[in-house]
């Protein structure tokens, strides 16, 4: 625990910062701009969507060719 606790919370400089940190940081201190917060959680949720669905027959096809056969 104590492993992935210094990965999320030290050495990190700005560039290396997750999205989703950024992200709590656009609440400020207050906590009152929740519009702001939840349009960027969709536009950063847009992107991973476009990809799964562009490459989703190669998901499936991968999931299919792994799939152990019951009986």
């Amino acid at each position: 625990m104590t492993c992935w606790l210094h990965w999320f919370f030290l050495g990190k400089s700005d560039d290396q910062i997750v999205l989703t940190s950024k992200m709590r940081e656009l609440l400020g201190s207050r906590g009152d701009n929740w519009e702001i917060l939840t349009s960027s959680a969709f536009i950063s949720i847009v992107v991973p969507l476009i990809v799964f669905f562009a490459l989703q027959r190669y998901f499936v096809r991968g999931l299919v060719a792994g799939s152990v056969k019951g009986g």
